[in-house]
């Protein structure tokens, strides 16, 4: 796989099943090199297979409703910046956008009777609303509260994301919530008399980590709170009107995210907190809970896999999906059950779920052979509390190669039995690809992810990955010691910034997107209010020597190794004076070094960026590691 084979990867989300079972309405995205851009648009499966269904560029995030009569997505429509609301019939026809908010809709659903939808419009300010592009951009910026802009979303200030209720049929856009905050994720109630939503209304909510449950009755305006902080990503109601809740309770971070039933007295029930398993997963799509009459339908994620699992009211689970695949969307209807899987060979396809039995997949939207694609080996190393996950990727023959350790970031996610292709293009352009789930990772339960947290940031991650390298080597006669590079991506920045700085093996490193100083972070990143706190344990103004001797900063005196430094110059998670700072310190000490900075990306560039950014990426990652490594 090269580089610009990218363009030829199409990946499926967000299926949506008529409420007859007898067909399923999907995303499908593609990068398109030629524009520059992503090609997105809704796809069918029925009796007759699979095919488009809507004309795009960009439509995206299709639900149907519940009546079965009707189609609606997200659109950006050609020339527009952000998305709108389309609907059309689900028997095809003319798609009819039906809202304009001037900062466009981030989310949308159905009411039970489908006469009215639920979204997430964003809208300007009093103060910034009615101003043209020309004086928004020169004027002063007054800001009052943290944080003001947000990485691939930008400014956040000067704007608001309230639930908005949309009529399609006449037109008309009302907002229900209101207030100087933020609302997101909204669930209708079985009877559509409320919404349910997400919102964060603290004063000083920058700075105080979490999210809270609220209800809004849409007779009266009243909104409720149902739910207390806690790191909650999803509400959804049973048919019987009871609450749910994808996350968990309390503000302590890293934790595990799974299923939660509100009483009526306001207690809440775990339902699957016993499986200690996380149902959101970074390596996976949006969370979700479908219903199959009273049981959830939810993700799983553990050690390196992300499956399917069905949840009674009783907390008994059933497993729909445990092979090592993952799950990035799943609708059910009509005792049918279907899923977007990405499997090791393939980026995605849309699956039947047999229950009890796998699934059988129903659409060939990538052509894997054709790719070239080659397979990843799985093993394990260590035992107990310290088993990691380890995959290898080498490329084709029998000749050494050096040996390329891929680092994740997080540390909150997952490497996963699923195609990724950077370690094709890596493995296909003669690398020996190893990459690993150190502690740290999500997967493997709450002590697990909680590892690092404290004393065991910088430790117990670094030992990890060590103990990986040595076993791949062992495992793997072709990988060669003597030429060996080290590359990751945020944390996995962090990560290989604070290796180098403490041992000389490696001929090579890139450092993308990285966490280099915790001082600096902790004031410029869009979550520099939280994060260190939680994984430092130290917070300002008590933390500096902490921060700083957790920093690689602090070790780049030290760096021999040639490096690479990657990193957007609009990534706001890890602003790039992080890259800026790491780049002069090398140079002041003598180290190999070059800084790529790439315009107008976020920090999510290496999967959602431009295409020609993506291709350019690679490219130069390959040059580097092949003057290094060759």
């Amino acid at each position: 796989m090269r580089p610009e084979d990218i363009a030829s990867l199409r990946v499926p989300s967000e299926p949506r099943l008529t409420p007859d079972g007898s067909r399923v309405f999907f995303g499908v995205s593609r990068p398109d090199i030629d524009n520059d851009r992503y090609e997105r648009a809704v796809w069918v499966h029925d009796a007759g297979g699979a095919r488009q269904f809507t004309s795009g560029p960009s439509d995206f995030m299709p639900r149907v409703s519940p009546d079965g009569r009707r189609l609606a997505f997200l659109r950006i429509p050609e020339g527009a910046r952000y998305p709108q609301v389309a609907v059309m019939p689900v028997d095809g026809g003319e798609a009819k956008v039906v809202t304009d908010m001037e900062y466009g809709v981030e989310a949308l659903e159905w009411s039970p009777d489908g006469s009215r939808l639920a979204v997430v419009g964003v809208t300007p300010t009093d103060d910034w609303a009615g101003l043209d592009d020309e004086e928004r951009a020169r004027r002063p910026r007054r800001i009052t509260t943290i944080p003001f802009r947000g990485d691939n979303v930008g400014w956040t200030h000067d704007r608001r994301r309230h639930i908005w209720v949309i009529d399609p049929d006449a037109g008309e856009a009302t907002c229900v919530t209101e207030g100087d905050w933020d609302e997101q994720a909204p669930a209708w109630s079985p009877d559509g008399t409320k919404i349910a939503l997400l919102s964060h209304r603290d004063p000083r909510r920058g700075l105080v980590p979490g999210t809270e449950g609220w209800e809004v009755d849409l007779a009266t305006g009243e909104v409720t709170r149902v739910l207390d902080r806690g790191w909650w990503a999803l509400l959804s109601y049973r048919p019987d009107g009871a609450l749910h809740a994808l996350g968990s309770p309390g503000t302590t971070y890293p934790t595990v995210h799974t299923l939660w039933r509100r009483e009526a007295d306001g207690s809440l029930t775990g339902l699957t907190s016993h499986l200690d398993r996380s149902s959101v997963s970074l390596a996976g799509g949006n969370p979700f809970v479908r219903w199959d009459g009273d049981a959830a339908v939810i993700a799983l994620e553990t050690q390196g896999r992300v499956g399917l699992i069905r949840v009674e009211p009783d907390g008994t689970v059933e497993e729909l999906v445990s092979s090592p695949v993952v799950v990035s969307g799943a609708d059910v209807a009509a005792g049918r059950f279907v899923a977007t899987i990405v499997t090791p060979d393939h980026p995605g396809e849309l699956y039947e779920v047999d229950r009890g039995e796998g699934g059988t997949r129903i659409t060939t939207l990538n052509d894997g052979e054709a790719l070239g694609i080659l397979w990843p080996e799985h093993f394990t190393i260590g035992e107990g509390d310290e088993e990691i996950d380890v995959w290898v990727v080498l490329p084709e023959g029998e000749e050494k190669v050096p040996l390329l350790l891929n680092i994740h970031g997080g540390p909150a996610s997952q490497y996963s039995h699923a195609f990724f292709d950077e370690f094709q293009v890596y493995a296909s352009a003669g690398y020996g690809v190893v990459y690993s789930n150190p502690r740290g990772s999500s997967g493997r339960g709450l002590d697990f992810v909680r590892s690092v947290v404290g004393e065991g940031w910088g430790k117990v991650d670094l030992e990890d990955v060590r103990r990986v390298v040595d076993a791949a080597l062992e495992r793997y006669p072709r990988l060669d010691p003597d030429r060996m590079g080290v590359m990751g991506g945020s944390y996995g920045g962090f990560l290989t910034a604070w290796l180098i700085g403490q041992e000389d093996r490696w001929k090579s490193a890139v450092v993308e997107r990285a966490l280099i100083s915790w001082t600096s972070f902790s004031g410029t990143s869009d979550i520099a209010g939280t994060f260190a706190d939680s994984y430092i344990g130290a917070s300002y103004p008590d933390a500096w020597d902490t921060w700083w001797r957790l920093s690689p900063l602090s070790l780049a005196h030290n760096v021999k190794t040639p490096t690479l430094v990657l990193h957007a110059e609009n990534d706001f998670r890890c602003p790039i004076e992080q890259a800026e700072q790491y780049f002069t310190a090398l140079l002041r000490n003598g180290t190999t070094a070059e800084f790529i900075r790439f315009p107008g990306e976020g920090h999510e560039m290496s999967r959602s960026g431009k295409p020609r950014h993506r291709v350019e990426r690679f490219e130069a990652i390959l040059d580097w590691h092949g003057r290094h490594l060759r």
